[in-house]
């Protein structure tokens, strides 16, 4: 179990990478998809069991994470000009180093807390400290409101991560509180995407500088 969850995770860290080289917003969408389809694969694995909730909250996961949200951010894609993050705050090639940087210290830092258990796989607190920090790297250095909100599910993901040393302590509250959560954060976001549209011909966060009361 430990070895799969783990082979999971690295799949998790892999897609990080990809975020953080991609400037075409459809492709880190559909990358941002990818993570929660494994992140469904990895709740289903954590729990060690397999029965009828764990199932049902694993393809909730799945259909939540990497089917429902990105069809929503693709649309808005679809219903804008702009198709690629052009002039980022931080270039695409500083991100990958920031971001292996990042993991680096995850990898480190994780060594010397007290988290870890022979139950749980190794990773899941440096991938969980990873994911989040790729995540406000993307939601800080990015200018279009699509890539922020992608930054702010990959944070999430992170959170989702660590969710996962709590599946026997917390089997259902955690991850369901954390679906929850997400959920409401999209159409926040969906919202604020849509006004954004309205005022301007992109969605650029720039242009936020130019609205008055």
């Amino acid at each position: 179990m430990n070895e799969t969850l783990g082979l999971v995770l690295v799949g998790v860290l892999l897609v990080n990478f990809l975020m953080l080289g991609t400037s075409r917003l459809n492709a880190a969408i559909r990358f941002a998809g990818l993570q929660g389809v494994l992140l469904g694969a990895a709740l289903f694995v954590a729990h060690g069991q397999t029965n009828a909730r764990v199932l049902l909250l694993a393809l909730a996961t799945v259909a939540l994470k990497g089917i429902a949200i990105p069809a929503i951010l693709l649309r808005a894609v679809r219903n804008v000009s702009i198709r690629r993050e052009i002039e980022p705050i931080v270039g695409f090639t500083p991100s990958l180093v920031l971001g292996a940087l990042a993991t680096g210290l995850s990898l480190v830092f994780a060594r010397s807390l007290p988290l870890q258990s022979e139950q749980v796989a190794p990773l899941i607190v440096p991938a969980s400290f990873a994911t989040v920090l790729t995540g406000f790297l993307v939601l800080t250095t990015r200018r279009k409101a699509i890539t922020q909100v992608v930054g702010y599910l990959t944070l999430e993901n992170g959170v989702f991560v660590f969710g996962l040393l709590l599946v026997e302590a917390i089997p259902f509250l955690v991850e369901f509180g954390v679906l929850l959560d997400l959920l409401v954060a999209v159409f926040v976001m969906g919202i604020i995407m849509n006004h954004i549209q309205r005022e301007f011909s992109s969605l650029s966060t720039e242009h936020l500088t130019s609205l008055r009361e």
